[in-house]
């Protein structure tokens, strides 16, 4: 496969024949937008037809704004006009009484095939997100002000959800019990890998709650073996603002927290999500690592109409920091601890230092779960305003199965939506009204979409395709899209992926199971030759190679680091003394490897 447009046009071709319909003209509009817009047509005006395509869906009728830039013959575009006039009628634009599922499907897999590839933006949208970044604050303290009466009725709500949650989270902060550790991902010192277990910076906050002789040392009797410097407010690092690659219509915003912050957020992180996963409740109303349950709900939802699926823009970046302090208040030790761990400024490109109302940027371990908990609490006052009587812990049980909060996927009951959504927008929250559904029988949450009960989810390019072998992640990325490909029954599109990587690495069938670069298949996998000491089935394939870089590591930081272990079973990497972080370079290497 030579091109990207070469892989839409297999789909294209693929999806007209399962749906019996033609696309030669179809493929003529493609090819003529791509040459005149080239790879925006494909991320960006692609995508716009499929939100155009969801309202539809979801008004059950095509309004006359819809589809702008496309020619129309009666109220839809003669662009996939085979595949429209499976779902909407031509003459009226209204949704079908028994609309094609498989042609809004196909609808969806090909104007979206490309809408996640990641592609660096141009200097002018990377300025746009920035500024957007800014602008994003400056709403934030706005919101503070105009909804501070409301903050009583909403601390009371956070109260009865999640006082016990809080107490014992309180509880485990008072009582020494916080065990921190280090993530894996870079931070604003630009200490990587085991490299954080020797800081030598912490802050005057954080040595109220967390002296950083119990934390950076094995214990007291290596104190002050290594000098650390306690910072003063004024002088604490701030969180490094980054931009990093997300889609060609924009990139992500990312704050880089310094190593002291994100070391003891992880630690009261583990203990508010031990603490939620105890409660019987709270723990099917939040998620934080299944993402299941909001997917089956959304299903049901697309099936029954009775639940709403709704998605929030810059969620994390709308939480204020006063809402999290009002949910707080009469939990002193938690009070500090969140306000210790926070980052009170930002290191923003070309804006310089920036003092933030938001509670904390995407890159603060607290961010998901501090923002689930806001969102939910969020969420039971618009239910509590629409019932009109305060919320009892009999109408919390009631909810489980109906609200579910998983980041900034939200499900909630369509009765109670309007309510809720009114007081997600009082509270400065933004709904994307684009991914946001609760008429109609369309739904997606976590990744999942379905209309009328049906996965019409579908396969996306994430990359850019190879032509090399040298081109290692596209490489990665396309054996996983061949794949996905297959399993969503595309086998023509996926055979013709399968002759264009053998231009480039061995391709042999694989089982899923086995760590080989290789195509899946139902008709099971080949077999070059056995292992002579396990009898396993190999395979001469490529297998990647991503190994930590050199980070070594001894004495009294060796030994915290033992300390800082969770469970009883040893390091799985027995050389993680010596090498540590994430992967600067990912390889892939030919060897003999288990076919299954």
């Amino acid at each position: 496969m030579k091109s990207h447009i070469s892989l839409l046009q297999s789909v294209l071709n693929e999806l007209g024949t399962r749906c019996c319909t033609s696309t030669t003209r179809d493929w003529k509009t493609i090819t003529r937008r791509y040459e005149h817009e080239g790879m925006s047509f494909l991320t960006i005006s692609l995508p716009k037809f499929c939100e155009d395509l969801q309202k539809g869906l979801s008004n059950s009728k095509v309004d006359p704004s819809l589809f702008a830039g496309y020619a129309k013959s009666g109220e839809l575009p003669r662009f996939l006009g085979g595949f429209l006039d499976r779902v909407f009628d031509r003459l009226s634009g209204r949704l079908l009484d028994v609309p094609d599922i498989e042609a809004i499907y196909s609808l969806r897999q090909i104007t979206l095939l490309f809408s996640k590839v990641k592609l660096p933006c141009s200097d002018t949208r990377n300025k746009a997100a920035i500024a957007k970044y800014v602008k994003c604050e400056e709403d934030v303290r706005l919101k503070d002000s105009s909804s501070a009466p409301l903050l009583a009725a909403w601390s009371q709500v956070a109260l009865f959800a999640f006082g016990n949650v809080f107490q014992q989270v309180d509880e485990d902060i008072y009582y020494d019990r916080i065990l921190p550790k280090h993530g894996p991902g870079t931070t604003a010192d630009k200490l990587i890998g085991n490299g954080k277990f020797h800081q030598s910076e912490w802050t005057e906050r954080l040595e109220y709650l967390f002296p950083h002789g119990e934390f950076l040392y094995p214990s007291w009797r290596y104190f002050g073996t290594s000098p650390v410097h306690l910072l003063e407010p004024g002088e604490e690092r701030p969180v490094k603002v980054i931009l990093v690659p997300k889609t060609l219509k924009t990139p992500r915003v990312i704050a880089v927290e310094p190593t002291c912050m994100q070391y003891t957020q992880q630690g009261i992180l583990e203990s508010l999500v031990r603490a939620i996963e105890r409660d019987n409740i709270l723990s099917k109303l939040i998620g934080f690592d299944d993402q299941g349950p909001n997917q089956d709900l959304a299903r049901q939802g697309s099936l029954n109409g009775d639940l709403a699926s709704l998605d929030l823009s810059e969620a994390s970046d709308r939480v204020s920091n006063q809402l999290v302090r009002a949910m707080s208040h009469q939990f002193p030790h938690l009070f500090e601890g969140l306000d210790a761990t926070r980052s009170r400024k930002a290191d923003v490109p070309g804006k310089g230092v920036l003092r933030l109302s938001k509670f904390a940027s995407m890159g603060s371990a607290l961010c998901f779960p501090i923002e689930a908990v806001v969102f939910l609490t969020t969420i039971l006052l618009g239910i509590q305003d629409e019932l009109k009587r305060p919320l009892t812990r009999r109408d919390l049980l009631s909810l489980v199965g109906k609200v579910r909060v998983y980041g900034d996927d939200i499900i909630v009951p369509v009765e109670y939506v309007r309510s809720v959504v009114d007081k997600l927008q009082t509270f400065g929250f933004v709904v994307n009204v684009e991914k946001s559904f609760w008429t109609g029988k369309f739904r997606e949450s976590c990744g999942k979409e379905y209309y009328d009960g049906v996965d019409v989810s579908i396969v996306r390019c994430r990359r850019m395709l190879p032509t090399q072998r040298r081109h290692v992640q596209e490489i990665i990325s396309a054996v996983s899209l061949r794949n996905q490909l297959y399993y969503a029954g595309l086998w023509e599109t996926a055979g013709k992926m399968d002759t264009a990587l053998k231009r480039i690495i061995p391709f042999p069938c694989v089982d899923p199971s086995s760590p080989a670069l290789g195509r899946h298949s139902f008709l099971g996998f080949d077999t070059e030759k056995e292992c002579q000491f396990l009898h396993k089935p190999l395979v001469r394939a490529y297998v990647v190679d991503a190994r930590p870089p050199p980070s070594f590591l001894e004495g009294s930081d060796a030994l915290l680091k033992w300390f800082l272990k969770r469970g009883e079973q040893p390091f799985a990497d027995r050389n993680h003394l010596e090498r540590a972080g994430r992967p600067k370079t990912v390889n892939i290497k030919l060897r003999w490897v288990a076919a299954a």
